[in-house]
């Protein structure tokens, strides 16, 4: 019997985590009967009562299984941890405020069946404010134009994920990844399927403005260098306008030598050509500063506290992610 881990990162969602739990559980029973499944919810340090919920179920259902984090690592680290928890055939990553539909997982099974190592689901449209879901239009757009590997639009992580998929995720050393880019950059026969995202259960989002700019710009960085580039661009640009200006002011100079004061030529032209050679070795160095930078940080993603339900060598994955912790 094939097996399915459902991974669900977790974080101030006690209101959420019962009606996730009964309608999971109610498409296993009612439309994958012929397949085994775990249930792990990963609570990313919850101020609220996540967790006392979370341990009330696993206490009355063997296939609900617990991580919970030792502290706030944030929503990036923690939902690429999730999905390495799986020791299933496929690995279902689902967001606690039910958005995304689990009903669609199905679907996504069918799919899979036929040979796609990773479907995932695409929004056509959203619940959430129209002007949030043009910034984000605007967001992928900006990174599908920029970056050297085709992005998947309105995708969340929202998906179902073969076993071969998920051992190439554990082989990345990043401890800060950019999870919807890994998915476009390595993902194997990927199948979409679009649905229209609901309303937030939870009510209002974990996410405020730095957090989701810091996880825009985690994005951008690790799959474009527009920025960079911008910098040496704008920096040769100036430094052309400033040798013109040069040669302006030179032969104003010549041709009128009363034009201008002692000093005010070659101040100007100093201070247009060392900002322009300033910006364009700034933006060569953050080049290689993108390179070493993504080669020598080895830190974990998290740290787990405590795992419920979880038997003792369940899997080399554990073993491993638990010897990195320490």
């Amino acid at each position: 019997m094939k097996k399915i881990s459902v991974t669900i990162p977790t974080y101030s969602d006690e209101k959420c985590v019962p009606v996730m739990y009964e309608r999971l559980t109610k498409v296993f029973t009612q439309q994958l009967p012929q397949y085994d499944y775990e249930i792990i919810f990963v609570d990313d340090y919850s101020p609220d009562n996540t967790r006392e919920v979370i341990r009330q179920y696993c206490a009355k259902d063997k296939h609900v299984k617990a991580v919970f984090n030792a502290r706030n690592f944030g929503y990036t680290r923690n939902v690429f941890a999730t999905m390495q928890y799986g020791t299933g055939d496929a690995t279902f990553l689902l967001f606690s405020d039910l958005q995304d539909p689990p009903e669609l997982l199905p679907r996504m099974v069918e799919e899979w069946e036929k040979g796609h190592k990773v479907v995932v689901g695409q929004k056509t449209k959203s619940k959430e404010s129209k002007l949030l879901f043009f910034l984000r239009t605007l967001y992928y757009n900006v990174i599908g134009k920029f970056s050297d590997t085709k992005q998947i639009q309105h995708f969340n992580g929202f998906g179902l994920y073969d076993k071969a998929f998920i051992d190439v995720m554990r082989e990345i050393d990043d401890p800060y990844p950019y999870f919807k880019g890994l998915v476009s950059e390595f993902g194997m026969s990927i199948q979409v399927i679009q649905y229209e995202q609901a309303n937030s259960l939870r009510g209002r989002s974990g996410q405020n403005f730095w957090k989701v700019y810091d996880a825009a710009m985690v994005g951008i960085t690790s799959y474009t260098k527009i920025l960079m580039r911008i910098a040496t661009f704008i920096g040769a640009l100036l430094g052309l306008l400033s040798v013109g200006l040069a040669l302006f002011v030179l032969i104003s100079k010549l041709l009128n030598w009363n034009a201008y004061p002692y000093g005010t030529a070659s101040i100007l032209i100093g201070v247009f050509f060392i900002g322009a050679i300033q910006l364009f070795f700034m933006g060569i160095l953050g080049e290689y500063i993108l390179s070493i930078n993504t080669r020598t940080m080895h830190r974990p993603l998290v740290v787990v506290g405590e795992k419920i339900n979880f038997e003792a060598g369940t899997g080399e994955n554990e073993e491993k992610r638990e010897a990195s912790d320490e």
